[in-house]
This record gives C-alpha cells, sequence and structure tokens, in this order.
C-alpha cells in the first residue's frame, strides 16, 4: 500500500470509529466533557508528561549505551519529543520512533543496532504495559472476565495476525540448523540491553516510571471531565485501553483507543459515553504535551553539503530558519 494511501486509509479508520461512538453514545456526555474540563487537571497533567519524556530518553539512552552505542541524554530528550509529536500527527504510531531511530543511525558506527536500540527500548515499556493490565485485572475479579471479554472482541483480529507473525517466522527459522545472523544479533543485543545482568531492573523500574506516568495522567483526565470513579475502579481500566493504542491501523491510537475505552467501561458496568470523554480528553492531553517536538522540528537547521564530523554527523549551518525534519 503507498504512504499516502496508507494515510487516508488510517485516517479514515481514526474518524468512523470516532463517528460510530458519537453516534451511537450520548453526545451530551462528550460534549460536556470538553466543556467543562477543569484547567487545575489539565495543567498538572502536562506537568506530569515532562518528567515522562525525560524517563523514556533516559531509558533509550541506557538501552543504546549497554549496546555500545553513543547517545547524550539532552539528544535522547530532544528526540523523544520530536518523535512524540510525529507520532501524534502521522499515521500508525509508529513513524516518530523510526524517524528517531534513522537520525540516530546516521550518527552511530552501528546503524543497525541503532535500530535495535529503539526496538528495543519500546519493547520494554510494552511489557511492562501488559504486565500491569495483567496484574490489574487479576486483582479484581469483578473486572476480570467482564473486561477481558470486551477485549477479547476488539482484540481478535490483531492477535491472529500477531499469532500468526510468530508462526510463519518459526516456520521459516526452523529451517537453518543454525539462527540467520540477523536473528542471532538481535538476540543478543536483547539479552545485553533487556535482561543482562543489572539491566533488567533498570529497564523494569525505568518502564514502571513510564507507565505510571501513563496511567496517573488518565486518571488525571478522567477527574478533569468530572468523572466520580474510585480510583480502585479506575486504575485496572487504563492499561488495557492503552495497550490498544500500539494497535497501528490509526492516527495516534484515535478512534481505537476511545472503542477500547466504551468496551471497557461497559464491561465494568460504567456509562461508556463517560469512557469515551476521558479518552478524548486524554488524546488532546497527549497532543499538547508533544508540542515542544513540533518546536525542537522546526529549529532543525539544514546540514551544509559536503560537510561531515568525524562520526558521519552533517555539520549545520548557523543560518537559515524555518521547519526542517531530517
Amino acid at each position: 500500500m503507498r504512504p499516502a494511501k496508507a494515510t487516508l486509509v488510517r485516517l479514515g479508520v481514526s474518524l468512523a470509529l470516532i463517528g460510530v461512538l458519537a453516534w451511537q453514545l450520548d453526545t451530551r456526555t462528550l460534549r460536556d466533557a470538553f466543556a467543562t474540563p477543569a484547567p487545575g487537571w489539565l495543567l498538572l497533567a502536562w506537568a506530569l508528561s515532562v518528567p515522562q519524556v525525560v524517563l523514556s530518553a533516559w531509558r533509550w539512552r541506557l538501552t543504546a549505551r549497554r549496546m555500545g552505542l553513543k547517545l547524550p541524554l539532552r539528544r535522547a530528550v530532544a528526540e523523544y519529543y520530536m518523535a512524540t509529536f510525529l507520532n501524534q500527527v502521522l499515521p500508525g504510531g509508529v513513524i516518530g520512533d523510526a524517524s528517531r531511530a534513522w537520525r540516530h543511525a546516521r550518527s552511530s558506527s552501528d546503524r543497525p543496532r541503532a535500530w535495535r536500540a529503539v526496538i528495543i527500548e519500546r519493547l520494554s515499556g510494552q511489557l511492562m504495559l501488559a504486565v500491569i493490565a495483567i496484574a490489574g485485572l487479576m486483582a479484581s475479579s469483578d473486572l476480570r472476565d467482564s473486561v477481558l471479554g470486551s477485549l477479547v472482541r476488539l482484540g481478535n483480529v490483531p492477535g491472529a495476525l500477531t499469532i500468526g507473525i510468530i508462526m510463519l517466522g518459526g516456520l521459516g527459522i526452523w529451517g537453518y540448523r543454525r539462527p540467520p545472523a540477523w536473528l542471532r544479533d538481535t538476540l543478543g543485543d536483547l539479552g545485553a540491553a533487556l535482561v543482562a545482568s543489572r539491566m533488567w531492573f533498570w529497564q523494569c523500574l525505568s518502564s514502571l516510571g513510564v507507565v505510571a506516568s501513563y496511567i496517573a495522567i488518565y486518571a488525571i483526565a478522567a477527574r478533569g471531565v468530572g468523572a466520580d470513579i474510585h480510583l480502585a475502579t479506575l486504575l485496572p481500566l487504563i492499561p488495557p485501553v492503552l495497550m490498544v493504542m500500539a494497535i497501528p491501523l490509526s492516527v495516534a491510537g484515535w478512534g481505537l483507543r476511545e472503542s477500547a475505552a466504551a468496551l471497557v467501561w461497559m464491561g465494568a458496568g460504567l456509562d461508556p459515553a463517560q469512557g469515551v470523554a476521558i479518552s478524548l480528553v486524554y488524546g488532546v492531553i497527549v497532543l499538547v504535551s508533544s508540542l515542544p517536538g513540533a518546536w525542537l522540528l522546526c529549529r532543525r537547521r539544514p546540514p551544509r553539503r559536503g560537510r561531515e564530523t568525524r562520526t558521519g554527523a552533517p555539520l549545520t549551518s548557523k543560518r537559515g530558519g524555518g521547519c526542517h525534519a531530517r
């Protein structure tokens, strides 16, 4: 599928899902959520997004350094902000991560490893989110059956695709007496950056902090729209909704996230319109908190032709202006 067509398809998925929800649910609840959000709660959520990005960038730097790559923390924070913004405005939700991996690879002595560092760093966060989601639902017997049943209906297609890809990959590797080089390199980097020595502890600790900030911002969004839900009931509902955003079938998870929220809230015996309203406000909070990335993209200078640093990274011109994303 061509990029332009894929963009239109994902945008159409987001708009269609949100349109169906607005048609089926109580539009007054959705309208009131945007008419009466508490400014104090919103400011708190935006303030919390700053340490979230810094901790995520630190986790990326930790992963890259363990794999023998140089990545200053200041650069990692700037790259993470830019990637977050691109993930919010471009389809699929992964183009921003691909862009930071590409830029890091350009200045790295080992380009494939720079790409794998981003993949492993993102994998660390997704694994922690899955663990917290499962633990939260298992701890509440009342929510477990209803919420998991709703999510299974939503996740049948991506789940089946994932299992199919794993099976095909296994069949492809089965014919090798020795694993291919790319698989050996990937497994080696996974062992070194994710589970070796004390790395598993630091990966778990940083990912726990990042995921906790996601959940906290979502809970703040619920309080911002005036949702009167006890935290013991609210917190287990949030991780399953956030997990759906990883499915690259929409723009920044819009539509998919709201659909998951409606199903989860309905399964928990709550008003699905309220869940959708909270999800929409959460999406706006994340989009606004990513705007420093847009500013950083606009500050990037085009490289001077013919001049490079010793590491291969092009020098930037001191003149010029406008938005340049390399």
